[in-house]
């Protein structure tokens, strides 16, 4: 598995990771496929303080816990639980970050976290009280980066100017191409990458998920789905997967450092391995999605 160097850190991450929100709460399942994805070269597994109440970072630290040194752990902090309020609510404060950190760090069972992100954020934050808590988390020794989780162009802008992120974790697929004209140039000029999640849109853009077209995803139609599903097939003449074109449409980008599609199964993931070490697509291939596709635009967060 390629590695590629995460901004102007020194973490160098396999090009495709694990996003192990998917994983589910069995660990034994659960460990399976991490333990699996590490032995095919994958050292990068994202997870969030928010997954399955905490239980995903537990089930992570369990299974890495005898090789944390081959592991670039990667969480996210921001949403916070009120006892006795239903639901998640958003606290991006510096009290809130420095308390959260310590919990994410026991249940990793680790003295350090490689990447921290923000997991969302809005304009209206306390941005500058944000920036201070990750700041002195990496004084202390508790992080060594941090990075955000956001698909707000006008928030990204803010961290891209005002503080040391390495990295925007963002969607980013053939389906979803909106960080192609605002994002992916400004990270581009700044040294920061971009981590592309869901790059298989949902499953849609997988063999098995040309069925999954019954309703519809972002500007298309769900009669434009099964189309362009076989366009890009016909595309491929042959020599690759739907899967593997999805997987590898986002890497064709230089400021993407890492795609991190889920895995709920072994399957699913050898599927994912298999398509992720490919070969790259080329400029006429990456040209040729282009054009099949449509070049989304941020509507909302601008």
């Amino acid at each position: 598995m390629n590695k590629n160097r995460l901004g102007q850190s020194d973490l160098y991450v396999s090009a495709m990771g694990l996003g192990c929100m998917s994983l589910g709460t069995d660990e034994t399942h659960a460990a399976a496929i991490i333990h699996e994805a590490l032995e095919q070269g994958i050292n990068f597994l994202d997870t969030a303080d928010l997954y399955d109440e905490g239980r995903n970072e537990e089930i992570i630290g369990n299974a890495v816990r005898h090789r944390r040194a081959d592991v670039i752990l990667a969480t996210k902090v921001g949403n916070r639980r009120i006892p006795g309020k239903e639901g998640w609510s958003w606290d991006p404060s510096k009290a809130y970050i420095k308390s959260a950190v310590k919990e994410s760090l026991r249940r990793l069972q680790t003295d350090y976290i490689d990447l921290y992100q923000l997991h969302g954020g809005t304009i209206q934050d306390p941005i500058d009280e944000t920036i201070e808590a990750f700041e002195e988390l990496k004084q202390e020794g508790l992080i060594r980066y941090y990075g955000i989780s956001s698909i707000r162009p006008n928030v990204i802008r803010e961290y891209v100017q005002r503080s040391a992120i390495i990295s925007v974790m963002s969607q980013y697929s053939i389906l979803d191409r909106r960080p192609e004209e605002e994002i992916l140039p400004l990270l581009a000029e700044h040294g920061i990458s971009l981590i592309a999640r869901g790059p298989l849109a949902g499953g849609i853009l997988t063999e098995q998920g040309r069925s999954r077209t019954g309703k519809a995803y972002l500007d298309y139609e769900t009669g434009e789905l099964p189309g362009l599903q076989e366009h890009l097939m016909q595309q491929s003449t042959g020599s690759r997967t739907l899967t593997q074109t999805a997987l590898h449409y986002p890497l064709g980008h230089p400021a993407v450092a890492a795609i991190i599609p889920g895995a709920s199964s072994l399957m699913q993931l050898k599927l994912n391995i298999a398509a992720a070490t490919a070969s790259p697509l080329s400029p006429q291939e990456l040209e040729a999605v282009r054009s099949a596709s449509k070049p989304n635009r941020y509507t909302v967060h601008l």
